[in-house]
């Protein structure tokens, strides 16, 4: 079966090329996981999963002014924790690193510690128990400095209007790169007008 995947469309369907230009064959299927509101009486409800075809978008922002300093576009099913040696740079002077809890494993931590980083990824919920009182404070600090990263998809979505309809990564890859180009350029308008402003 991974033989076929790793086919261009035209090799799956060389006798009709009409059918074969339309089909994505870089693209992949994921399950994307949602909150679902409580119940009226408080009882917790379980997490809603929404399958998504497509591509996934990893960017790492400075923290003081926001800019996107590298992206990544891969298939909507890469793992996430994967794609942190891709879009940590070395040339920012920050030393802390903040994620969410994808991007915590032992081989990361060891990769940021090498590199002199200090991690502040998140710390996940022990399987089978309650999250300890001390690991819930720290996460909910760290997640008022992770959270910007966020502000930068909701802006490319809501604002910018993002939605990726190419086939092909090649042509995604540009597609997104072009709107962090975008929202670069609208980051630097922000904090110039404020300095003008004063």
């Amino acid at each position: 079966m991974l033989g076929f995947w790793r086919k261009s469309a035209a090799e799956i369907w060389p006798d009709e090329p009409a059918k074969a230009r339309q089909k994505d064959t870089d693209a992949r299927w994921t399950l994307k996981f949602a909150k679902a509101r409580p119940t009226v009486d408080g009882r917790p409800q379980p997490d809603i999963a929404i399958p998504s075809f497509g591509y996934k978008s990893s960017i790492a922002i400075c923290r003081a002014f926001g800019f996107i300093r590298k992206g990544k576009v891969t298939d909507g099913a890469r793992y996430d924790g994967r794609m942190l040696r891709d879009v940590v740079t070395g040339d920012n002077t920050a030393s802390d690193v903040w994620a969410d809890t994808a991007y915590r494993s032992q081989s990361n931590e060891r990769w940021l510690k090498a590199q002199g980083r200090v991690s502040r990824i998140h710390r996940r919920k022990p399987k089978g128990r309650p999250m300890p009182e001390n690991i819930r404070r720290g996460n909910a600090t760290k997640s008022r400095v992770r959270a910007r990263v966020e502000h930068v998809f909701a802006h490319q979505k809501a604002k910018m209007g993002l939605f990726v309809r190419t086939i092909g990564i090649a042509r995604a890859e540009a597609k997104i790169t072009l709107a962090n180009l975008a929202f670069n350029m609208h980051r630097l308008i922000f904090h110039e007008t404020r300095t003008t402003t004063g």
